[in-house]
């Protein structure tokens, strides 16, 4: 049984879902502990809960220590299933991270699966649903796996009470992937989601965005959401390049001008375009596992990325402890890295 410090590099949730994720994959059991031992709430949260118990189900998994606050959880798993799964956060915890635990396993098994989640589907500390559609997913079928997702209802914080639904049809032998440069220039597209509230709202946000970039009005709506249980906001910036789709987030909270959600938005578009990598820091996080599984089964991948995270770093470590792979990163000029996951190499004798 693999050991795994929880506190160690960033600290948080990522570690025990990357080990729910590699685990299914791997049939490897784990105890990991000091579960976000630095955060100002550590243990498991309900969000990160619901993801253990959405692991547990898809491969029939032993678990002890799934409780709330738990500092210490044991995982040891069966043999991954695909049917229909739906779960429900209880809160406005992010759906999509619950997604992200269970696809990549469910994705490399003949068959087709789906995933049905109820929870928060724009949260501030997850990936919204638009980048799971549009960014993730579409990438992650360039391996092989087909995907279909939908949104029923969205959800926001504090009240949560989204759904979403995915659909995948496995691939069990994965292919290689290469994401070196974006293609070309990105067409832009600003979209404001105002749910229970004034239209104003995303009005602001739209006219701020455009006064930055120098875009056209054709380039940003307003979505008025009426699928929403709660009050929400959030405005979003997707650039579409041949290769890749982006999308920048800026969430809407009490007491937050219209004005600083729409400049939290986009100074992270900004950053990206700067650096001029394809995958942005949360793509290169969230690549590393579906690339990893494919490495394991001898297929080497690459792409490039800017400065990596904290949270990439310790993504690798974690990898490293259940995948026998290799994982090089490069610096590529001033501001990008290249990362390469291939099999491990085999030495004649």
């Amino acid at each position: 049984m693999l050991d795994i410090d929880g506190s160690q590099g960033e600290g948080g949730g990522q570690i025990v879902r990357s080990a729910l994720t590699l685990s299914a994959v791997t049939g490897k059991a784990f105890e990991v502990r000091n579960i976000r031992a630095g955060r100002q709430k550590p243990g498991l949260l309900r969000q990160h809960l619901t993801g253990v118990h959405a692991a547990r189900e898809i491969c029939g998994a032993g678990v002890q220590g799934a409780e709330l606050r738990s500092g210490t959880l044991t995982f040891s798993p069966g043999p991954v299933q695909t049917r229909g799964f739906k779960f429900d956060v209880g809160t406005a915890g992010s759906a999509t991270l619950v997604v992200q635990t269970i696809l990549p396993a469910l994705m490399i098994v003949d068959g087709n699966s789906s995933i049905d989640v109820t929870g928060g589907t724009h949260n501030m500390a997850a990936p919204a649903f638009e980048y799971l559609a549009h960014v993730y997913l579409p990438q992650v079928a360039k391996l092989g796996p087909r995907f279909a997702a939908d949104i029923h209802s969205w959800g926001f914080y504090p009240q949560g009470g989204g759904r979403i639904k995915i659909d995948i049809t496995g691939c069990p032998a994965l292919a290689a992937y290469e994401l070196l440069e974006t293609g070309g220039s990105a067409v832009p597209q600003v979209t404001a989601l105002v749910a229970n509230l004034p239209a104003h709202i995303g009005e602001r946000e739209c006219e701020t965005i455009l006064r930055k970039a120098g875009w056209k009005p054709r380039d940003c709506h307003v979505h008025m959401i009426e699928q929403s249980p709660g009050p929400g906001n959030a405005v979003l910036i997707r650039l579409t390049h041949p290769n890749v789709t982006e999308i920048f987030t800026g969430f809407g909270r009490r007491g937050v001008q219209a004005e600083q959600v729409a400049l939290q938005a986009w100074r992270q578009a900004r950053a990206y375009m700067e650096i001029g990598a394809p995958a942005s820091d949360h793509l290169a996080d969230q690549l590393m596992l579906p690339l990893a599984i494919a490495a394991g089964q001898g297929r080497t991948s690459r792409f490039r990325t800017g400065p990596l995270s904290l949270h990439s770093r310790t993504n690798i470590e974690v990898i490293r402890r259940f995948l026998d792979i290799e994982i090089h990163v490069e610096p590529v000029g001033e501001k990008q890295n290249e990362l390469r996951f291939e099999p491990v190499t085999a030495v004649n004798c």
